[in-house]
């Protein structure tokens, strides 16, 4: 087919446009030709934000946390970090989890006190053996009630999908409106060429529906997303 590339050759499109900037003598890092764009993109208008998530922090939250349960997540809110094992172990315990759980290095988590509950903790990634984890969110999404979850030693993403149960550590400061609003913290967190490898959007527990339309949950994943709350 014309203007593919085969076997290394330029393929026609390439070369039109090569041969075009060879003519005018330009590269593309010009100066001037890269504030041009830079400034057209520093300009952009935003795309359409739906109000659903709008409002201040209370409204956020409680639009968080019904749009989470409308997506079959469990939730809990503690007023400290302090409180969060405590709920965890109260989770596990009553849908009958074992007392193991796995984390990252997260120091959040690390100075929770953990020894106060009966939990065996374990660090690092997930091989697939664990049946529960817990993570620490970056942020929540209040219009769909989305937690979104940054990949790193911190909070490995294996985390994210290995285990049955998933539990995620929100901070109330860190519920957002929209998916705009994650997007403008990551660019503020990392910086410019920074950025995580990975960003998790994840909205409930993992479901499927495939099979004679019957909605399967742990399909892919965790079968239980329970999100805390903590203020």
């Amino acid at each position: 087919m014309a203007g593919e590339k085969r076997g290394g050759e330029v393929s026609a499109r390439e070369a039109i446009f090569a041969n075009v900037r060879r003519s005018l003598g330009v590269t593309g890092a010009e100066e001037p030709r890269r504030f041009e764009s830079e400034a057209r993109l520093a300009k952009a208008p935003p795309g359409v934000v739906p109000k659903r998530g709008q409002g201040g922090a209370e409204a956020r939250i409680a639009t968080f946390k019904a749009e989470a349960e409308r997506a079959a997540a469990t939730l809990a809110e503690v007023a400290a970090l302090a409180e969060v094992p405590g709920e965890v172990a109260r989770f596990l315990r009553e849908n009958n989890a074992p007392a193991t759980l796995r984390m990252g290095t997260d120091q959040r988590l690390a100075t929770m006190p953990w020894s106060v509950t009966p939990l065996d903790i374990l660090h690092g990634p997930s091989d697939g053996h664990d049946l529960n984890a817990v993570s620490v969110a970056f942020a929540a999404i209040a219009e769909t009630g989305t937690v979104a979850l940054v990949s790193g030693a911190d909070n490995p993403t294996t985390l994210n999908f290995l285990p049955d149960n998933q539990i995620v550590v929100v901070l109330r400061s860190d519920v957002v409106a929209d998916y705009e609003s994650v997007f403008v913290r990551l660019r503020e967190t990392y910086g410019k060429g920074g950025a995580p490898r990975t960003v998790n959007f994840i909205t409930g527990p993992s479901r499927s529906a495939d099979i004679e339309q019957t909605l399967l949950l742990g399909a892919h994943g965790p079968r239980r997303l329970h999100i805390v709350i903590a203020g």
